[in-house]
């Protein structure tokens, strides 16, 4: 029989989350609110350049390019907030 020692969540900080007030607990696992962010507008953009297009590429294009730009312009915010 194996076991694991599972501990208690732990304070720790990480690269990702430098301040407990910019992460966000999703199903047990602590996310940088800029990740969140950048889902969200990348989604949105998604379905509203599909709607508007009609085209698939460009929907997909459109939400990735979005979505890496806000993840990298909030991530600098962040890290120079704290």
């Amino acid at each position: 029989m194996t076991t694991a020692d599972i501990s208690t969540r732990e304070s720790r900080p990480s690269p990702d989350c430098p301040s407990p007030d910019y992460c966000v607990d999703l199903a047990g696992t602590r996310w940088p609110l800029y990740k969140i962010e950048a889902l969200v507008v990348g989604f949105v953009l998604f379905v509203v350049a599909g709607a508007v297009t009609q085209s698939m590429q460009v929907a997909v294009l459109t939400a990735a390019t979005a979505a890496v730009v806000t993840w990298w312009v909030r991530r600098v915010h962040y890290s120079r907030t704290t």
